[in-house]
């Protein structure tokens, strides 16, 4: 363990800035701050300049052209815009089409977005997965017997890491004649993506991939066009879909964050999986009954979601305060309240208040993997008073 600093293994919820990251924005904040808008003159088209340099970055790291991003302060305005901008779009021109089909998994802001859309009239199908955290392809084809606007589904699940098989799904959703949106916060630099898989919309956050919070994007195919609205009203800047003045410091942190992964990627996945199977062998070991939630091979590298057999994973944390894990549970009026993504899987209320997700990244060593697994089985067998 790094001296009088924690060990942060809660890289799903987000991760730390690359120094390298850091390092192509502070130019940004300080030698040149001008608006990227204003290209009436010398700074102000710099600053553009290093934005439409940003946005092919991001573009190239998942096979879209450049102006197909659109620039937003996040996955979650992505997913509002792909899913009410879709809807949006439809009845302003008359589309009869109103079912909306998502999983029961899918990230809050994906759920919340398609449930809001109730009270213009759309119809959301939230489908169950398996046990193991897939989605049965034959469930979503029955779904889409009925017309359907659009189809999202999530490329990495954001509390078990399980990864969804992205071409099949589309291949499916294209073939019924609906949109497919995917939101790719947790899979974008941690495992290859290709819009040309059929993705009609596709959303990124930057702080998910070792690039700085505020700012993500959304891919919005040309060919064929994917019709969507804009959500608000302003300067008509991102194509009128995203109005505002862009930080030109934080889109160039995501569009490095970008370059970075797209080189080291594959390799970094190699290093994170096997810290990933060191401490899930090691807990396995020490802690006989340990459960590891989602499907065991189909799953993003630095993911563990496990159930321990008898102690909460609130007293685990306790125990451990040096240690920064996390439930995966939402808060609500001070009470913890077990995982609605475990619950989906079939995982009881008692054994979900015993899980913990564990999310190993770029910036974590062996040596702090081995104090992590001896502190686990420690407090498990032992707890402190």
């Amino acid at each position: 363990m790094r001296p009088n600093r924690p060990i942060y293994l809660d890289n799903q919820a987000t991760t730390a800035c690359d120094p390298r990251v850091l390092a192509a924005m502070l130019p940004w904040f300080t030698e040149n701050f001008a608006n990227p808008h204003s290209v009436d003159h010398a700074m102000g088209r710099a600053a553009e300049a290093a934005v439409e340099t940003a946005r092919a970055q991001v573009a190239a790291l998942i096979g879209a052209e450049p102006r197909e991003i659109v620039l937003t302060s996040g996955a979650t305005e992505s997913n509002n815009i792909a899913i009410k901008g879709a809807a949006r779009h439809a009845r302003r021109v008359g589309d009869p089409r109103r079912r909306m089909i998502t999983l029961a998994t899918e990230h809050k802001c994906v759920l919340e977005s398609v449930a809001d859309l109730v009270e213009d009239g759309f119809e959301p199908i939230v489908l169950p997965v398996r046990r193991d955290g897939t989605l049965d392809l034959e469930l979503l084809q029955d779904a889409l017997a009925e017309p359907t606007l659009l189809v999202s589904v999530m490329a990495v699940n954001n509390e078990i890491g399980v990864v969804h098989d992205l071409a099949a799904i589309a291949r499916i959703v294209k073939a019924a004649g609906a949109l497919f949106h995917t939101d790719a916060a947790q899979a974008v630099g941690k495992i290859p993506l290709d819009v040309g898989i059929g993705a009609d919309l596709l959303s990124v956050s930057g702080h998910k991939l070792y690039g700085p919070k505020g700012v993500g994007a959304l891919y919005v195919r040309r060919r064929p066009r994917a019709r969507v609205a804009a959500l608000f009203s302003g300067g008509n800047q991102e194509r009128g879909l995203r109005s505002g003045t862009l930080a030109t410091p934080l889109v160039v942190g995501l569009g490095e964050a970008c370059r970075i992964a797209g080189l080291e990627m594959a390799e970094e996945a190699v290093r994170v999986a096997a810290l990933r199977e060191r401490l899930f062998e090691t807990l396995s070991r020490d802690i006989p009954g340990i459960v590891l939630n989602g499907h065991p091979t189909r799953r993003v590298a630095g993911n563990l979601n496990l159930t321990f057999p008898s102690r909460s994973a609130q007293a685990l944390m306790d125990d451990n305060p040096e240690i920064c894990v996390s439930t995966g549970s939402a808060c609500s009026s001070a009470a913890i309240e077990p995982s609605y993504v475990l619950q989906a899987l079939g995982v009881d209320e008692a054994a979900a208040l015993r899980t913990l997700r564990i999310g190993i990244g770029r910036f974590t060593s062996a040596a702090e993997i081995d104090t992590v697994a001896r502190a686990f089985a420690a407090s498990h067998e032992n707890p402190r008073p």
